[in-house]
């Protein structure tokens, strides 16, 4: 088996690779969006903490 057998698996390259493709952006994107989301609440909850000390 040569690297471009491989790279074609057999008539259903498309599918297979699209099917890695869509797993990995998934996966990076459970990664990030946490990530994200944890760094914005942080924000607000300092931006709150701010505002009730002032009062």
């Amino acid at each position: 088996m040569n690297l471009n057998e491989f790279l074609n698996m057999g008539g259903y390259a498309f599918h297979i690779w699209t099917s890695y493709g869509l797993a990995f952006v998934v996966l990076v994107a459970m990664v990030i969006l946490p990530m994200r989301q944890k760094k914005l609440l942080t924000r607000r909850i300092r931006k709150t903490i701010r505002r009730s000390k002032k009062s």
